[in-house]
Protein backbone atom coordinates (compact mmCIF):
# COMPACT_ATOMS: atom_id res chain seq x y z
CA UNK A 1 0.00 0.00 0.00
CA UNK A 2 1.08 3.38 -0.79
CA UNK A 3 2.72 5.64 2.48
CA UNK A 4 0.80 8.70 1.28
CA UNK A 5 -2.81 6.30 1.09
CA UNK A 6 -2.00 4.37 4.56
CA UNK A 7 -1.30 8.02 6.00
CA UNK A 8 -5.12 9.60 4.57
CA UNK A 9 -6.51 6.46 5.99
CA UNK A 10 -4.98 7.17 9.28
CA UNK A 11 -6.11 10.75 9.27
CA UNK A 12 -9.48 10.01 8.32
CA UNK A 13 -10.17 7.75 11.30
CA UNK A 14 -9.37 11.19 13.76
CA UNK A 15 -12.31 12.56 14.37
CA UNK A 16 -10.79 15.28 16.57
CA UNK A 17 -9.14 17.88 16.01
CA UNK A 18 -10.59 19.34 12.72
CA UNK A 19 -10.94 22.64 11.60
CA UNK A 20 -14.47 22.91 12.23
CA UNK A 21 -15.02 22.17 15.76
CA UNK A 22 -11.83 24.83 16.30
CA UNK A 23 -13.12 27.23 14.77
CA UNK A 24 -16.43 26.71 16.56
CA UNK A 25 -15.13 27.02 20.03
CA UNK A 26 -13.43 30.11 18.99
CA UNK A 27 -16.59 31.25 17.87
CA UNK A 28 -18.87 30.38 21.40
CA UNK A 29 -15.45 31.94 23.26
CA UNK A 30 -16.53 35.22 22.19
CA UNK A 31 -19.38 35.14 24.55
CA UNK A 32 -17.79 33.96 27.80
CA UNK A 33 -18.30 36.48 30.59
CA UNK A 34 -14.45 36.66 31.93
CA UNK A 35 -11.49 38.53 30.18
CA UNK A 36 -13.77 39.48 27.05
CA UNK A 37 -11.24 42.04 26.15
CA UNK A 38 -8.68 39.40 25.13
CA UNK A 39 -8.68 37.23 22.31
CA UNK A 40 -8.08 33.65 23.39
CA UNK A 41 -6.50 31.38 20.40
CA UNK A 42 -7.71 27.64 20.04
CA UNK A 43 -5.05 25.68 18.98
CA UNK A 44 -5.22 21.71 17.71
CA UNK A 45 -4.16 18.98 20.32
CA UNK A 46 -3.61 15.31 20.78
CA UNK A 47 -6.95 14.39 20.35
CA UNK A 48 -8.86 18.07 21.08
CA UNK A 49 -7.76 21.35 21.40
CA UNK A 50 -5.55 23.99 23.32
CA UNK A 51 -7.09 27.60 24.25
CA UNK A 52 -4.62 29.92 25.07
CA UNK A 53 -4.88 34.21 25.88
CA UNK A 54 -2.46 36.70 26.87
CA UNK A 55 -2.78 36.69 30.26
CA UNK A 56 -4.30 40.28 31.41
CA UNK A 57 -5.12 40.01 35.40
CA UNK A 58 -1.38 39.24 35.52
CA UNK A 59 -2.39 36.83 38.19
CA UNK A 60 -0.49 34.32 36.39
CA UNK A 61 2.31 35.40 34.32
CA UNK A 62 3.21 39.49 35.46
CA UNK A 63 4.49 40.04 32.09
CA UNK A 64 0.68 39.71 30.57
CA UNK A 65 2.28 37.00 28.53
CA UNK A 66 0.41 33.84 26.78
CA UNK A 67 -0.75 31.26 29.39
CA UNK A 68 -2.78 28.15 28.91
CA UNK A 69 -6.30 27.93 29.80
CA UNK A 70 -7.70 24.87 29.10
CA UNK A 71 -7.41 21.41 27.39
CA UNK A 72 -10.24 20.28 26.14
CA UNK A 73 -9.73 16.10 24.99
CA UNK A 74 -12.28 13.95 22.83
CA UNK A 75 -12.08 10.60 24.40
CA UNK A 76 -13.37 8.27 21.32
CA UNK A 77 -13.30 4.85 23.66
CA UNK A 78 -15.78 6.73 26.10
CA UNK A 79 -17.56 8.60 23.78
CA UNK A 80 -17.21 12.01 26.02
CA UNK A 81 -14.95 15.10 26.28
CA UNK A 82 -12.45 15.69 29.11
CA UNK A 83 -12.35 19.26 30.23
CA UNK A 84 -8.99 20.03 32.08
CA UNK A 85 -7.61 23.34 33.35
CA UNK A 86 -4.06 24.44 34.35
CA UNK A 87 -2.68 24.56 37.40
CA UNK A 88 0.16 27.51 36.73
CA UNK A 89 1.95 26.96 39.92
CA UNK A 90 3.12 23.45 39.51
CA UNK A 91 2.71 23.65 35.50
CA UNK A 92 0.18 21.17 35.33
CA UNK A 93 -3.31 19.87 33.43
CA UNK A 94 -5.50 18.84 36.15
CA UNK A 95 -8.77 16.80 34.71
CA UNK A 96 -12.13 18.99 35.74
CA UNK A 97 -14.32 16.79 34.39
CA UNK A 98 -15.99 14.42 32.18
CA UNK A 99 -18.71 15.93 29.90
CA UNK A 100 -21.31 14.18 27.17
CA UNK A 101 -21.11 17.25 24.63
CA UNK A 102 -18.78 20.06 22.98
CA UNK A 103 -21.39 22.38 23.82
CA UNK A 104 -21.21 21.56 27.56
CA UNK A 105 -17.70 21.84 27.98
CA UNK A 106 -18.01 25.37 25.98
CA UNK A 107 -20.79 26.64 28.45
CA UNK A 108 -18.65 25.94 31.08
CA UNK A 109 -15.69 27.51 29.76
CA UNK A 110 -17.70 30.74 28.60
CA UNK A 111 -19.43 30.90 32.22
CA UNK A 112 -16.41 29.93 34.59
CA UNK A 113 -18.29 30.10 37.70
CA UNK A 114 -15.26 29.11 40.14
CA UNK A 115 -12.67 30.99 37.47
CA UNK A 116 -10.76 28.24 36.92
CA UNK A 117 -10.37 28.44 33.77
CA UNK A 118 -9.81 32.27 33.11
CA UNK A 119 -7.45 33.61 35.97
Amino acid sequence: MNANVAKANVTSLQRHPNEVDRRRIERALESRKRYRYVTPEVQPDVNGYLIQSSCCSRNVDPDGGVIDIARIEYRAERGCWWLYHKDHQIDHWIMHGEYATLPQVIELLNQDPNRRFWQ
